[in-house]
């Protein structure tokens, strides 16, 4: 797989730095092969590496992970996104990024955004809080009920899913969802419970990785979307699937940043189900600890203090 997707950056004058340290990283700590080394492989063309993988969901892995080093380009190159094209018609699988990445070539950035705006607004309720499946959000009223129970989350015990959510808030700055009015609010319920869960915090880095480990989770259209809007907002930066967000580059173009995707990967890959969308409100009573654990959510290997979130020492111990 890693000689797969080699061949798929080798164009346009071989693979960037940026895009040979993340695929080190998912050679080092996903797959964890450090004797592998990117320089010393050979990279394989489309019809080798669908010849070398022959079930569907590594052939989607290989095409997904193609993807997310593809948009890891700048600039980006038209010969850089025909390769997408044609790995992915090998594997004989498609996506939405691809589609993305295909209007991209064939039309243009601006209908590239139109496809990233169109996925978004298909998959918003999907992605929303399930609790909150019968109330819609609106872009123009708040919703002071919502901004109340999720208040209420200080009356629950320390240590618990509901005040570390708060703690989310005060450590990041949001405001509550519901407190302005936002057609995404039950969105960022049910992805703020995510990061807390995970533990990710929300920097740029951290929004791609958890997209990522939620993707490992479970590979479904859903996650893969949200892999999506991560990508083009936080690394292609192109266009922000958020329209309150501006759009960032290169996020992932750093050695911390390539290991946090590859070792956050690892961690949803691990998990013994997607719990992003779960019933957050009948956990926020339980420890924070109790509801990583049933969830089999790892502690981080090296944690950071800038993109990991609630592992220390008061959740370290119970942590699986």
């Amino acid at each position: 797989m890693a000689r797969g997707l080699l061949g798929g950056m080798s164009c346009s004058g071989g693979p960037t730095v940026e895009q040979q340290r993340l695929l080190q990283a998912l050679l080092t700590h996903l797959w964890e092969r450090p004797e592998l080394r990117v320089p010393a492989l050979q990279p394989i063309g489309p019809e080798e590496l669908a010849a070398s993988l022959e079930d569907l969901p590594s052939r989607r892995v290989a095409h997904l992970l193609q993807m997310t080093l593809e948009f890891c380009r700048h600039p980006q190159t038209d010969a850089q996104l025909e390769l997408g094209r044609a790995y992915a018609a090998a594997l004989g699988v498609s996506s939405e990024a691809l589609e993305v990445s295909r209007d991209w070539l064939l039309q243009g950035v601006d209908q590239a955004a139109a496809d990233v705006g169109r996925i978004f607004t298909t998959f918003l309720p999907l992605r929303s809080e399930p609790g909150l499946a019968n109330f819609q959000a609106s872009a123009h009223q708040p919703e002071p009920e919502l901004v109340a129970r999720i208040e209420g989350f200080a009356q629950l015990p320390e240590g618990s899913l509901g005040q570390a959510l708060l703690g989310y808030y005060e450590r990041f700055g949001f405001p509550i969802p519901g407190r302005d009015a936002c057609a995404l609010n039950h969105l960022y319920l049910a992805h703020d419970m995510t990061h807390v869960i995970a533990g990710i915090a929300a920097t740029s880095a951290g929004e791609i990785a958890l997209s990522a480990f939620q993707w490992a989770m479970q590979d479904n259209p859903i996650n893969e979307s949200a892999l999506l809007a991560s990508l083009v907002t936080h690394e292609a930066g192109f266009v922000s699937a958020n329209p309150t967000l501006a759009p960032d580059h290169s996020s992932l173009n750093s050695p911390s940043a390539a290991y946090l995707l590859a070792s956050e990967l690892k961690r949803g890959s691990a998990c013994s189900a997607d719990f992003s969308l779960v019933d957050h409100f009948a956990l926020a009573p339980l420890p924070l600890t109790e509801v990583r654990q049933q969830f089999n959510v790892c502690r981080p290997l090296q944690p950071s203090p800038v993109d990991h979130l609630f592992w220390g020492a008061e959740t370290s111990a119970a942590a699986p």
